[in-house]
Order: structure tokens, then sequence, then C-alpha cells
């Protein structure tokens, strides 16, 4: 027979908190304000984890971001083009030039 281990997570909140809390948990129809707690933690873990792979699939993806972030490509000439595209656009809303 499988024995379940049990770990716990102790948490300070004010009493406001663990009373709107308690009164969610019992509107939902939990047995414990623990239960309750467990439940809807477990739920945005699995969410954040869900939307996270959503966005990078694998570890490998994750790297290349990762790169791309640290170690940025040098801005290529259409990058350049659009900057200075940008920045005229700018100055001609200054202006009150509508168009560039």
């Amino acid at each position: 027979m499988a024995t379940v281990i049990n770990d716990r997570i102790d948490v300070r909140i004010s009493k406001e908190q663990k009373e709107l809390i308690k009164y969610a948990s019992e509107l939902s129809g939990f047995k414990s304000l623990s239960e309750f707690i467990v439940f809807h933690i477990q739920a945005q873990a699995n969410q954040i984890i869900k939307d996270s792979n959503t966005i990078l699939h694998t570890i490998e993806d994750k790297k290349i971001f990762l790169e791309a972030l640290l170690n940025p490509p040098a801005p290529n000439d259409a990058l350049k083009q659009a900057r200075l595209d940008y920045l005229k656009f700018k100055e001609s809303e200054k202006s009150g030039n509508s168009t560039p």
C-alpha cells in the first residue's frame, strides 16, 4: 500500500484576506480552506505552465529566446531604415504635419 506524504507550505496573510478566502471557499462548497487553496493554486500553476509552454514549446526554444535577449544581433539595413523612418515620422508629428 502506497503512503501519501503531505508536504506543508506556511503563508502569512492578513485577517481580511483569510476571511475573504474562507468565504469564497464556503461559497464554492469546499470541505476545508486548505482544500480550496490547494485546488486553486494547483489550477493556477498548471495554467502558468501551459501558457509558458504555448509560447516557448521546448527547452531549445527557451534557450534560443534567452540567447536573443542576452546577445541580440546587430540591426540590419531594414531595421536601421525603419528607425530612421520612425524618427522622421515623430519629428513631423512635432511640427504639426500629419504626413511625413
